[in-house]
């Protein structure tokens, strides 16, 4: 994934988390947010705006109002980068820094010692 990185730095801020865990309930609005989290709507607007620069947020605009929804499968895909991640194998446990995860045992089992 390669914005997995701006990914968790959005999802990194108490107030993005709340604002994400909101929308994961329902579509809001700027206000309905601003008026659920106690902040102001600017304040809404800047954080939506790193949430969507990421992709963990869509919106679109109905009627008057801009409507914003979390995209579960940029969430999801986060989860299975997180879950590979926590899968790396330490080298003192047989891990290979020469491959992916998955492919930890290869070298060892190959009797090669240029792991």
């Amino acid at each position: 994934m390669e914005n997995f990185q701006e990914i968790l730095k959005a999802l990194a801020d108490e107030t993005r988390l709340k604002l994400v865990t909101l929308l994961l309930t329902h579509d809001f609005c700027v206000g309905a947010l601003a008026k659920n989290l106690d902040i102001s709507k600017a304040a809404v607007s800047q954080h939506l705006q790193l949430l969507r620069k990421a992709g963990v947020v869509k919106g679109e605009k109905r009627g008057y109002y801009a409507h914003y929804w979390v995209d579960r499968e940029i969430l999801k895909k986060a989860a299975e980068n997180l879950t590979e991640l926590a899968s790396i194998i330490p080298e003192s446990q047989g891990g290979c820094r020469k491959h992916a995860p998955g492919e930890h045992q290869c070298c060892r089992k190959e009797g090669r010692d240029d792991v």
